[in-house]
């Protein structure tokens, strides 16, 4: 599209609806490649920032205001990923993707239908399985020009040649950028004890000939086990938890050095049951609820009616393998109206 053909108005008007219409898609870009809903908000808002205070002539001989809003946008994250790296450093504990709602969970939905309430993010994101946690996860271990290049051609479909353009290097360069992260979330595949690195032990996610990723698990079979799980932990049935755990399974939590959470992954089936049995005892009055967590069955722990934990769980050969939970009220807001500890140390 040439933006600088037809009468000024008219021409302006199509414009401002093109800018306009492309937020939706920006944002899902920005929070694969972020892992935040939040910064993926910030990066977008910035983008548009500068088009916005880019001259009246500078706007109209952009032949693509939608290609130049995603090369900004993609550069604005990769200049986040790089200053992430340096900010997890002194993260306090594991660090973890921000985790979204599904349609209608969030406290600012669409309730009672008024239609003035905030965006909800369910509509601005596309729940598919390129963010699942086990997804998200996998690409923290990638490098920030990895994973740019890996989500805009593997997920997005974006060719190489306009890739370069964002990180500045050269095509074939972003193809083997693309090509190391796909044998990363390989590896991140392999069964738990054989190896794998990256905190993504056991995810089942996969990348095809097409780009499209995927699970080999089904929504429903996840849902099924996550049923289980919750009521096996609600009558405090270790045994049952065991059974329904791998063996190597790993639970992460993630409370930013602002409520309670164990620092670092708690490893193994039953030490995993016993932490939970000994969270249930010390916060009574829990209520575990069956959610939807990045388009996938998870489960939300409320104390007081108070969203205190979201977690997302993996499935290995049938069982839980991989666990996340996020307490840390910052990543919860989305969730809750009040992001306040509820006393219960995940």
């Amino acid at each position: 599209m040439n933006t600088s053909s037809g009468p000024g108005h008219d021409n302006s008007e199509q414009v401002l609806g093109v800018i306009t219409g492309e937020r939706r898609r920006l944002i899902n870009v920005a929070y694969r490649l972020l892992g935040s809903l939040t910064e993926a908000e910030d990066a977008v808002q910035e983008a548009y920032a500068r088009w916005y205070a880019m001259p009246r002539r500078q706007q109209e001989a952009v032949e693509s205001p939608g290609a130049w809003l995603t090369t900004v946008a993609s550069r604005i994250c990769l200049d986040l990923l790089g200053s992430a790296r340096v900010r997890r450093e002194r993260y306090v504990g594991e660090w973890i993707p921000e985790p979204v709602p599904g349609r209608g969970e969030w406290i600012g939905g669409t309730g009672g239908g008024t239609g003035t309430v905030p965006d909800d993010p369910a509509d601005l994101i596309t729940l598919d399985e390129s963010v699942s946690m086990a997804f998200l996860v996998v690409l923290e271990s990638m490098t920030p020009a990895e994973r740019v290049a890996f989500v805009l051609h593997d997920v997005f479909r974006y060719p190489f040649a306009e890739i370069a353009d964002i990180v500045g290097r050269t095509p074939a360069a972003c193809r083997q950028l693309a090509s190391s992260a796909r044998r990363r979330v390989s590896a991140a595949q392999a069964p738990p004890g054989t190896g794998a690195t990256s905190g993504a032990v056991g995810t089942s996610v996969t990348v095809g000939t097409s780009g499209t990723v995927g699970t080999s698990v089904t929504a429903a079979e996840q849902a099924g086990l996550v049923r289980h799980f919750k009521r096996a932990w609600e009558a405090r049935d270790i045994e049952a938890l065991v059974g329904l755990l791998d063996p190597d399974a790993a639970m992460v939590a993630d409370g930013g050095g602002l409520v309670g959470a164990v620092l670092r992954p708690v490893e193994g089936s039953r030490r995993i049951a016993q932490y939970l049995i000994h969270m249930a005892d010390k916060a009574p009055g829990l209520t575990l609820l069956e959610r939807p967590v990045n388009g996938r069955p998870g489960l939300v722990a409320q104390h007081t009616g108070v969203t205190v934990t979201v977690a997302a769980f993996d499935l290995t050969g049938g069982r839980i393998g991989r666990i996340w939970a996020v307490r840390n009220p910052e990543k919860l807001r989305a969730w809750t109206e009040n992001a306040g500890s509820a006393g219960l140390t995940l």
